[in-house]
Order: C-alpha cells, then structure tokens, then sequence
C-alpha cells in the first residue's frame, strides 16, 4: 500500500511543480525506463498467472517485488529526470501507475481506485479491461543485466553499512567481478552514483584465479543427496570438504578420496579470512556466484565532500519542515563548526545546486545540542528562508 501510494504522491507532487500533463506512452528510449516497462511485463504476466490458477498469495507477493523495483530503484534513480521535467520519465511513470492499478485492483480495490482516477480522470480502474502483457516490449538482456546491477548496488550498500561507511561519504573505487562482466559496462554511471564512487572496474569473474582478490572457493557437501550413495563415508567427505581436501576438473570433484557428481555439493566464493593482515578492500558476494571489492579507504578529500552531501541531505529536511515547495528558491544560513564551513565553501556550488539556494550566509559558532549533526558528528545549525 504504502510504495503504491508513495509513487503516486512522488509523481503528482513533481507533475504539478512541472506543469505537466502525462500521456500513456511506454516508448521511451531511456534505459531505466525501459527496464521498468520490460518488468511490468513481467509483473503482469505473472499477476495474470497467478491469479488464474487463484494463488492471491502468490500474486500480492509478486505485486510486493514490483513495488521494490518501483520506488527503492527506479524513482530513486531518476529523481533527477523529474526534477528537469523529462517528459519521457513522466510518461512512463504515469503508463506504469495506471497498469499498476488495473492489475492490482482485485486486491487492493479502494487504494487503486483512489489511484487511478486521480491519475486519470476515468469513473473507475474495475470498469477497465485486465492489461494484455504482450503489449509491453520485452527485454530479457535487459532484465538480467539491470537485476545484476541492482545486486551489485545492494551487496555494496550493505557492506557500507556494515563498516559504518554513511551513504553520503564518496569513496574512490569499486571493483565488481562477475560472469559476463561486459554487459555491465553499458551502467557503470549507475552503478557509481548509486553507491557514491568515483570509479567502477568490471573484471570478468575466473574461479581459477580469484585468490588474487583475497576470495576462494569453497565446497559445500549435501549430505541427504550423497548419504544414500556412499553410506557411512559421507563423514569423511564432509570432513574432507572443511579441510580443503578437495580438488575440481570441470563437473568433477573428488573430496577426500570420494568422486562427488552434480547434486551432491555446492562451489560457492567465499572471503579468505586466513591471512590477517588488514585490508583496505571490503568483500562482499553476489548471488550470482560473483564478488565485489569496496576500497574503504577515505581521503580528507572524500570526506570533505561527504560532509557537504550531508549537509545537503539536513538542508533538505530543513526545506521540508518549512513547508516549502520543490521548486522554491531559498535564502540558506549555515553556523558550524569550521571542518563543516571548510567542506561547504569547497563544494558551495554543489550545496547551492542541490538545495536551490540563491544565497548562501556562513558563520562560525558551537551549535551543539541545537541543530542536526553531519559528517562525524559534526554540529551544524540550518536557517532556511523563501525567497
């Protein structure tokens, strides 16, 4: 309820700001928003599906990944595109709302008919016909490739949050080794905004030769599908397996004397903890058997900047409470600490730009306990003012 809502907010909160009137056109050529329309394909052949052999379960659930998709991915990522008033994302938006509403009204009859006719003027989204799918372009290639990207970004992401590295701080690399790294280099600016890094290096994935990135493979026994077969030495293969006394040639794998066939285990890429020396490289594995390598180390300069972002994120909290439109220009008076008013005045166009401040006042002064933090704790206090 709340994503669908939400999008629906986002879209006619932006509409407005832009004055524009969205149209049903799913042909746009940018490549986010053809994604979403090759996943709203997905999204309603499946619904349909399920639906027509009466799982509602399984079709809410398929309804709740879409939204995923929809507000944590594709909103998030063109934020921008609104902002600029593109009509190709407006329209897109705009088409895949109103499919959304069709074929999400069985089940959520009161909040897409609230949807839909606030979108399109109509009497009522149950007095639509059930969307045909194979309207929709597909995009297999697409598909894959985008779904990897969005693994990619949220391994990474929470491997930021696991080492206390804030969204907002830049860091200066990610190295991302995959299977059919190629068709990645077509999102490597997605990938770098999304995770806040100023580089991104594709490696095609090699599980001969992985150890050079700190990752080796490791063997997983599955002992109800070998047991039967070879009885009491499944202990020994096991034992076998946790030592490292296993070798690979393709398929085959022999473990601890025993040949293991397709089935009986698992090769799955791990992080090599035996050496203990520190690294500046966080390990983290993608779902595909691939792995990813975020450099933590931070810069004075990095931190700079991640200091300015986040007083761009407190700047526009401080526009919200105000009550101020998205599109209101501001007067922005800024009391902090001077690592603060350092950070601001090397990045005072970005801070500008992002918060559509026409006239930036700094001063130095002990805010603490008063205003918001940024940074490290860092104490700032915010003044915003129409202008």
């Amino acid at each position: 309820l709340l994503p669908l809502w939400n999008t629906y907010y986002f879209f006619t909160l932006y509409a407005n700001a832009s004055n524009y009137e969205a149209k049903f056109d799913l042909e746009s050529t940018d490549v986010l928003d053809r994604y979403l329309v090759a996943k709203t394909r997905e999204m309603i052949a499946g619904v349909t599906a399920d639906l027509n052999a009466f799982d509602t379960f399984g079709a809410a659930a398929r309804l709740r990944d879409f939204a995923d998709v929809l507000t944590n991915w594709y909103v998030r990522r063109s934020r921008a595109r609104f902002w600029d008033g593109d009509p190709q994302a407006f329209n897109t938006l705009y088409s895949v709302l109103e499919l959304l509403t069709r074929v999400s009204a069985p089940m959520l009859p009161l909040i897409a008919e609230e949807v839909f006719q606030g979108l399109t003027g109509m009497r009522s989204v149950h007095l639509t016909q059930w969307p045909d799918h194979e309207a929709l372009t597909r995009d297999d290639s697409l598909v894959e490739a985008m779904d990897q990207v969005r693994a990619v970004s949220s391994v990474a992401n929470g491997l930021r949050k696991v080492n206390g590295l804030r969204v907002r701080l830049p860091l200066a690399k990610l190295t991302v080794v995959t299977k059919n790294a190629d068709e990645l280099s077509g999102f490597v600016d997605i990938i770098a905004e999304e995770l806040n890094v100023k580089s991104v290096d594709l490696v095609e994935l090699s599980l001969d030769s992985t150890t050079e990135f700190g990752v080796i493979k490791r063997l997983t026994v599955n002992s109800r599908a070998l047991g039967p077969r070879v009885g009491k030495q499944v202990q020994q293969v096991i034992s076998a397996s946790k030592s490292g006394d296993w070798s690979q040639d393709g398929e085959k794998v022999i473990c601890g004397g025993v040949e293991l066939i397709v089935g009986e285990y698992e090769i799955d890429l791990v992080a090599d903890l035996s050496d203990a020396t520190e690294t500046v490289n966080l390990i983290g594995i993608l779902p595909s058997g691939g792995f990813v390598l975020l450099d933590s180390r931070v810069t004075p300069e990095l931190e700079a900047e991640g200091i300015a972002r986040d007083v761009i994120r407190a700047v526009q909290q401080a526009r919200k409470d105000a009550d101020l439109d998205v599109s209101d220009r501001i007067k922005l008076v800024l009391t902090s600490v001077q690592e603060v008013l350092d950070a601001v005045a090397t990045h005072e166009e970005l801070v500008k730009s992002e918060t559509l401040t026409l006239e930036l006042v700094t001063s130095l002064g002990d805010v603490a306990g008063e205003g918001t933090t940024v940074g490290e704790d860092l104490p700032v206090g915010i003044v915003v003012a129409k202008l």
